[in-house]
This record gives C-alpha cells, structure tokens and sequence, in this order.
C-alpha cells in the first residue's frame, strides 16, 4: 500500500490563482492536491487540465451543503457530486448531514450519496467533521451502526474539541472508526480546539502522540485489507483555525511550513 500525502488548497493565500496553487503544491513535494468542488463546469474543466499537466492526484471536497431541510441538502450535494466528476478525483470528500437533524434525516442523505455513487462511480468519503452528521464519536458509531460500508475520513480533531478530551475515555469507538476510515486529515486538535498553535512545539508532543496512535491503526487497517493507497491530507489551516497575534493580527506561524513538517514527520512514522 502507499501512502499519499495532499495538501489542500485552503490557507494558500498568497498564490492569487488556482494554477499558482497548483505549481507550488507540485515544487512543494507533495502527491496532489485536495480541492474544493469549483462553483461551475469551466472552472472545473480548467482545473482538471492543470492537474494533468502538472501529475497531481486530486481530491475534490464537498462543505459547502447547507439549509434547513434534507431536501436543500441533497440538492446541494448533487450539484457538487456532478461538478466533481469533471476533476475525476480519487473520491469525494464530504461534510454531510447536519448535528441536528434526526438520525433518518442524515441516514437519507448518505444513502443519497451512495445512490449517486452506485451510478456514476465516483466513491463519496465522509467526514468526521463538527455541525455534521459525524460530529460526535457516539454519533458516527449510531451510523456505522445503520449503514456498516461507510467509509470515513478521520479527522479527529474535530473530536478532540467536541468531547473536551483526546478520547482516551473511549478507545472502543475511535477503534470502530479507524476501521472505516480510508483517508485521514492530519491536523492536530486539542481539548478546546481542533488546531494546536503550533505542532513543532514540544508543548504539544502528547496531543501528536495520540493522533499519530489513532492514525497508524487507520494503517494497520488499510494494509491489511490490501488497499492499493491511503490518503493523507495535513489539514492546518488559516484564520480562524490559525491562532492571530493580538493587535498585529499577524498569524502565530507559518501554515505552508506547519504542513509541510507534518507531512515529513508523519513519512518518518508511518511506513
């Protein structure tokens, strides 16, 4: 199995175009790149010709899906779903459903990406992420529970803040999840936040040990269904994830060099 290692395109300010983006993705080292679904088909068609030109993999990413009713939901994920198959991504990235709606309600929306799934091919991934369907350990294990084939993107972070711990209280359900995950975000959370200022920081070395435990489970898993690859996507990111210095508003540290440590502290660890 390899290992691939994304960086997302979020918190890349200082490149004004897609294309600059892409370029310093491709310098910078990494496998490819995870993007944001495009609003429209011709950004889409020029961003996958990018891509092509340059060898990066993709990962499109679908959060922007809102509203007050299931219906708004699904409506905006199809609209995503079709937009994403001009990137011809590796799967789809999604935050789906919402904290509270019912557990029917989120069910109908993973069953609607599977449907799509099922009929144009393009595998939908869901993330452990807050204000969605996957908020909360006890949450996700409720759906793992109704719909066993899930496939996850673990991003425990999100977690770590939700439940004001690093889960050390439930090992049974951070183990049941790192059994359906098939990609991981590798930001680093804490218990009152899903992003440390800082991972090179000493200060935090236990909040990097526990990830990095949760995540070569996720490993250990793929490996041993034989997984042609694993995705890994150091997921720091800007304002208001990144913490600002008081009265400069200067960010606390440099993101493009915080991702780029995980990526080769995480090579270290994981083989």
């Amino acid at each position: 199995m390899k290992i691939l290692y994304f960086r997302s395109v979020w918190g890349m300010d200082d490149s004004a175009t897609l294309e600059e983006k892409l370029k310093k993705i491709k310098a910078g080292g990494f496998d490819g790149v995870e993007l944001d679904v495009p609003p429209d088909l011709e950004t889409c068609r020029r961003a996958r010709q990018s891509l092509e030109a340059l060898g990066l993999a993709v990962v499109a990413q679908q959060w922007r899906t809102s509203g007050r009713t299931v219906a708004e939901h699904k409506a905006g994920f199809e609209q995503q779903y079709e937009r994403a198959l001009v990137l011809k991504p590796l799967y789809l990235n999604s935050h789906t459903g919402c904290d509270h709606f019912a557990l029917e309600e989120n069910l109908a929306l993973f069953d609607h990406a599977t449907t799509l799934a099922g009929q144009h091919g393009l595998e939908v991934y869901h993330e452990t992420h807050r204000g969605r369907a996957l908020f909360s350990a006890p949450a996700t294990m409720q759906f793992l529970a109704a719909r066993p084939k899930l496939k996850l993107v673990a991003d425990f972070s999100h977690w770590c803040c939700v439940h004001e711990s690093l889960l050390a209280d439930q090992p049974e359900r951070v183990e049941r999840a790192t059994k359906s995950s098939f990609a991981i975000h590798a930001r680093i959370g804490h218990a009152e936040g899903p992003q440390i200022p800082d991972p090179r920081d000493p200060l935090w070395q236990p909040n990097l040990e526990a990830h990095l435990a949760w995540w070569k489970k996720i490993v250990a898993h793929r490996r041993n269904e034989s997984c042609a690859f694993l995705p890994i996507c150091p997921e720091f990111g800007s304002v208001p994830y990144m913490t600002l210095l008081p009265h400069t508003h200067q960010p606390i540290a440099d993101l493009w060099k915080i991702n780029c440590f995980m990526r080769d502290w995480l090579k270290e660890r994981l083989t």
